[in-house]
Order: C-alpha cells, then sequence, then structure tokens
C-alpha cells in the first residue's frame, strides 16, 4: 500500500516537474531573441537537458540559434561590404588628395623658380645663375681693364721714351744744322774774301 501511494505520489509529481521543466526555457523567451551569440550559446546550454556526458537539445532552439547565426553573419558582411566601401571611397578621396597636392607642390615649385628668375633676352635665368654670369663678366672686363692698363703703361712708357729720343735728335739735328749753317757762312765769307782777293 505504501509502495501504491509512493507511486501516484510520484505520477502526480512527475508531469508537475516535466510541465515545470518544459516551461523554464520558456520562462526566458526573449534570451534567444537577444543578447550576444556567446550569451545565447550559454542560454542553450543552461536549458539543455544531459544525456550520459552529451547534451542534449531541442531542435526548435538549435534553429533559433543557427538563424540567430546566420543573421549575425549577414549583418557582419553587410558591415564588412559598407566599411570596404568607405575604405575605397576614402581611398580614391586620399588619391585625388594626393594627387592635388602633387599638383599643388608642382606649382608651388614652379612658382618659387619664377620668383627666383626673371626673363633675360627671351629667356628665364635663375637669379644665382644670372648673378654668377654677371659678376663673371665682371671679373673678365676687371682683367681685361688690368691688362689695357698695363699695356698702356707700357706703350707709354715706350712712347715716352721714343720722344726723348726723338727729342734728343732734333736738338742733335738742330745743333748739327747750325753747325753746318756756321760752317757753310764761314765758307760763304772765305769764298767772299778769296773772290775779293783775286779781284786786287
Amino acid at each position: 500500500m505504501k509502495i501504491v501511494k509512493f507511486l501516484l505520489f510520484f505520477a502526480t509529481i512527475l508531469p508537475i516537474i516535466a510541465a515545470n521543466a518544459q516551461q523554464a526555457p520558456q520562462a526566458n523567451p526573449g534570451s534567444l531573441d537577444s543578447g550576444t551569440i556567446q550569451s545565447q550559446f550559454d542560454y542553450i546550454n543552461s536549458v539543455s537537458n544531459n544525456f550520459e556526458e552529451y547534451k542534449v537539445v531541442r531542435r526548435s532552439h538549435l534553429d533559433k540559434i543557427r538563424a540567430n547565426v546566420t543573421d549575425s553573419l549577414k549583418v557582419f558582411k553587410d558591415q564588412l561590404v559598407t566599411i570596404n566601401n568607405q575604405l575605397t571611397e576614402q581611398k580614391s578621396s586620399i588619391d585625388q588628395l594626393n594627387g592635388n597636392l602633387n599638383t599643388s607642390q608642382a606649382e608651388l615649385q614652379q612658382a618659387l623658380d619664377m620668383k627666383d628668375s626673371f626673363s633675360f633676352m627671351g629667356m628665364y635665368i635663375h637669379k644665382s645663375t644670372y648673378n654668377t654670369m654677371m659678376w663673371g663678366i665682371v671679373i673678365v672686363l676687371g682683367v681685361l681693364l688690368l691688362f689695357f692698363v698695363y699695356r698702356f703703361k707700357r706703350n707709354y712708357s715706350v712712347t715716352a721714351e721714343i720722344k726723348q729720343t726723338l727729342e734728343e735728335t732734333r736738338e742733335e739735328f738742330e745743333l748739327h744744322r747750325r753747325n753746318t749753317l756756321e760752317r757753310e757762312r764761314k765758307l760763304n765769307r772765305q769764298l767772299v774774301d778769296e773772290m775779293n782777293k783775286r779781284k786786287v
């Protein structure tokens, strides 16, 4: 009789325990509908039954977690595609900015070259090249000036010597001319004297 009562009691309690066990997963119905994938797996692990060393998982929970993982993967794939598109746009923008930067640097360099250069006889010459060329011309002209001054002084001294020699020659010539005239006069006098003597 005690065994029968025990069996009746057990038979009455068992459906209640089973009903409570079946309702336990539904006590928290949103756990597979929200939260992270890890928390959903933890939830399935906690509500699954043990059979020896295995876990018995409801098929509906397995389908739900599979759908959730698939949805999450789809969201991640969509985010990855969006990020890749953004990266492509940013790379295109960076390439365009780099092109603009290169153009600006080229224009800046050209402006600096134009600032440091000027037109000379139809050609653009850099100021340093122009300065070098002009100083070269000044140095060459200075050397030529010194050369011509030297030649002028040398020629002047030669000319002075020639003038002095010419002056001395003139003086000698003048002295010689005077002596000659003096001799001529003497000879003329003698001739006149001789002619006078003959007449007497």
